[in-house]
């Protein structure tokens, strides 16, 4: 069962209680996604941590730290009383491609899932496009 947050405009956000990874992980990937494909651009300001605690149904310190985390990687400026407000973020220059080996990790985990859930190679591969596509516009 999927718990979704429906913020003021389109973009939504979805955390699944049953999964094994933890709800703030579940947040600051999904915000991640909206704001790398450009649904949540500068000066968007998100709906305040209680609000989103009590939407999705986790512990108001869980959306405050995937605030905070999405903060310390230059997403978002957070002021007490005025809440998070998306900022512009440059994309930050990679130095030797060492600290993208946990990212690959996890992404071979997921196609690793997917092959197990019988999704073919090529349906990944076009998913893996698409999402490239999306993620090189913005």
């Amino acid at each position: 069962m999927y718990t979704r947050l429906v913020m003021d405009q389109s973009p939504r956000i979805r955390i699944d209680p049953a999964s094994g990874i933890p709800a703030v992980r579940q947040i600051v990937d999904s915000l991640r996604v909206l704001l790398v494909e450009g649904r949540l651009g500068p000066g968007a300001t998100l709906p305040s941590v209680r609000r989103v605690a009590v939407e999705l149904g986790v512990h108001f310190n869980t959306v405050a730290e995937a605030y905070r985390q999405l903060a310390a990687e230059g997403w978002l400026n957070l002021q007490h009383g005025r809440g998070a407000v998306v900022v512009p973020r440059a994309v930050p220059a990679v130095a030797d491609g060492a600290g993208n080996e946990g990212l690959r990790d996890r992404l071979r985990g997921l196609v690793a899932q997917m092959r197990a859930e019988g999704i073919s190679v090529e349906s990944i591969a076009d998913e893996l496009r698409a999402l490239a596509k999306v993620v090189k516009r913005s």
